[in-house]
């Protein structure tokens, strides 16, 4: 077996593999090295024994792959809830504080309504507030199942799915839910309305939602 693994190539063999002889000692010695290298937990003798069979199995070792640090996702719901991450301290409850908001909400309407000019169709109007961020807009009930609600106005705070949350020239901050009740936006004499119960939604997700036009919609 030493002869048949020592044996040097023959020059046709050198050329057609690119080897260069090394001679029979370095040929042994570079075995041996890569014997125990390979297969660490054998003694000499033990590989001289492994030499005889026909058919050498060499241990390796796999690279460990590095462990790519996860992107953390973001609080849940129920943390931002348990953070109170969204609720308004009182002494931020008043209504001066935010009427520059609402300024700058009607220069966004009117900047994405192309300019409310007097001949511009309110049909467009309505298509644009419906999509729109509605966030410091001026906002009042008309209709509602609960009386308590009706005539409520103010700069809408927050909207959440299924609420407004408005504060009053009062500094009363108000939770409106949308089911049930009829909106209207006012804005440069154009007056909008919004269905709740048509209305729930996401700010985020109405952007992409088309809406339907529909002759009569029930509170």
């Amino acid at each position: 077996m030493k002869a048949v693994i020592y044996r040097a190539f023959s020059h046709k063999e050198a050329e057609e593999h690119d080897v260069q002889d090394m001679g029979t000692q370095r040929a042994e010695a570079f075995v041996q090295a890569f014997l125990k290298r390979s297969i660490p937990h054998l003694s000499q003798q033990d590989c001289e024994s492994h030499l005889q069979r026909k058919a050498v199995i060499l241990e390796y070792f796999t690279r460990q792959k590095l462990r790519q640090k996860k992107k953390s996702k973001g609080l849940s719901a129920k943390q931002r809830r348990d953070l109170r991450l969204f609720d308004i301290k009182p002494e931020q409850q008043r209504y001066s504080l935010f009427l520059p908001l609402h300024e700058l909400w009607k220069q966004y309407i009117r900047d994405l309504c192309n300019g409310l000019k007097p001949d511009t169709q309110p049909q467009m109007i309505q298509a644009k507030l419906l999509k729109a961020d509605l966030h410091g807009a001026i906002i009042s009930v008309t209709k509602s199942k609960c009386p308590s609600y009706v005539g409520v106005t103010g700069i809408l705070l927050q909207e959440t799915k299924h609420v407004f949350k408005i504060i009053t020239k009062e500094d009363h901050l108000k939770v409106i839910p949308k089911q049930n009740c009829v909106f209207t936006i006012e804005i440069d004499d154009f007056i909008s309305y919004i269905y709740g119960s048509k209305f729930q939604l996401r700010s985020s997700e109405r952007s992409a939602k088309k809406f339907k036009a529909k002759g009569t919609i029930d509170l």
